[in-house]
């Protein structure tokens, strides 16, 4: 069943809880926390802007990092206030506690359309334990309850999943709305053809995703060093690159179940070699690989080749829907990265549906100044895997049934 939104509470007043996702990374700069990387506080202001002009109280509650529990200061979402409070131009005020009298006394002096942040939710380790006494506990400083923390919504937590038991009304916001809207529902009967592109390091952490998208996509192209396991499993030589090992049946497998159901599953033809993974490191493009070559003995590879950019490219341009998790390439350093910036252009270019599923792809998007040409972009790593292979979120299956 549908699930209550935003838009169906009365807000006039009243004490709106919202779980955001504002994990985001950070840097220390002259003594201080600097976010390198806004996009998912930018992507909870809509939800925000929303409940302060119909004039709710607004009460933020996030987590940061992994403190295991204990109050870290470079874990602290005092950074994270100051730069909301930027993008709202609006004070937000911070308490730097997340239950209690403290909270309690900064909420009693909202006026509506005011908002305050909460400590990191994770200081505590009751958040991830999803402890009932601590979902309660921060229940109690609203008077109804949203979820728009999509990048949370696939952990069982007491602010996610065990709060919705202590409201009267647990609602999904704007962000959580759109991210099932386009990872969910779009991806159900996607405009043909449908390409995914997936990358990373690992087979075995898109296996689910591979296997639920087999039923569905048209052309798989494949990057990262995920492809290197493929390599090796077809007998390819893949000299000194990521490889799991234990995993070669799993990708012949996969390569197995593509063949029986007709869909295109592109492996890269060539690939960019290196012998050290460094900034200004000397590379080589490798020939065509076959089972007698690929990567050189001493070499790794760290991006697709010229040839397999161009044939990526053109598949790109064909096609309706494309979704797009994992990089291609380690993007991070320059020298690497022309294999998946290539591919975020030919998706700028392209007339599809273009649909970025979270994690690093979002920041190589990003980093190439290309994300606001995309027609969508996910703020979640293991919430877009986890939705993408079919799982009901637990963020979402508590949430309150439309009547």
């Amino acid at each position: 069943m549908a699930k209550l939104s935003v838009r169906d509470l009365a807000l006039q007043g009243r004490r709106v809880l919202v779980r955001v996702d504002f994990n985001v990374p950070l840097e220390e700069k002259d003594g201080r926390q600097t976010i390198t990387d806004d996009t998912r506080i930018r992507a909870a202001v809509p939800t925000i802007q929303f409940l302060r002009e119909r004039g709710a109280r607004v009460i933020l509650m996030a987590h940061l990092g992994r403190p295991k529990g204990k109050p870290v200061e470079k874990y602290s979402l005092r950074p994270v206030g100051l730069h909301l409070h930027d993008l709202l131009s609006h004070p937000v005020v911070f308490s730097h506690e997340c239950t209690g009298t403290i909270p309690e006394e900064i909420i009693a002096s909202l006026k509506p359309g005011d908002v305050a942040l909460l400590e990191n939710l994770r200081f505590h380790s009751e958040e991830e334990a999803n402890d009932p006494a601590f979902a309660q506990a921060l229940a109690k400083l609203g008077d109804v309850y949203v979820n728009d923390a999509f990048g949370a919504a696939h952990r069982a937590h007491a602010s996610t999943a065990g709060i919705t038991k202590f409201v009267p009304q647990a609602a999904m916001g704007f962000l959580l709305e759109k991210e099932l809207k386009y990872l969910h529902e779009e991806l159900a009967a996607p405009a043909r053809p449908f390409l995914v592109i997936l990358g990373g390091s690992k087979v075995s952490d898109k296996i689910g995703v591979i296997k639920a998208l087999m039923e569905k996509a048209d052309v798989f192209l494949i990057g990262g060093a995920m492809a290197f396991t493929f390599f090796k499993a077809l007998g390819i030589p893949v000299g000194r690159s990521r490889v799991e090992a234990d995993k070669l049946d799993l990708a012949r497998e996969i390569l197995d179940l593509a063949k029986k159901k007709g869909v295109k599953f592109l492996l890269p033809v060539d690939s960019l070699q290196t012998q050290e993974i460094k900034p200004g490191a000397a590379t080589r493009n490798t020939g065509v690989v076959s089972p007698g070559s690929g990567i050189e003995d001493d070499w790794e590879g760290v991006d697709i080749g010229k040839e397999t950019t161009a044939l990526y490219e053109t598949e790109i341009a064909g096609a309706k829907t494309v979704l797009w998790n994992g990089p291609v390439g380690i993007f991070e350093i320059a020298e690497f990265a022309k294999g998946t910036r290539a591919l975020a252009e030919a998706l700028a270019k392209s007339g599809a549906r273009t649909i970025i599923g979270g994690g690093d792809s979002v920041t190589a998007v990003t980093q190439f100044r290309l994300a606001d040409r995309m027609t969508f972009i996910s703020t979640g790593g293991g919430a877009s895997l986890e939705l993408l292979e079919g799982k009901e979120l637990p963020g979402v299956a508590a949430l309150t049934e439309k009547a």
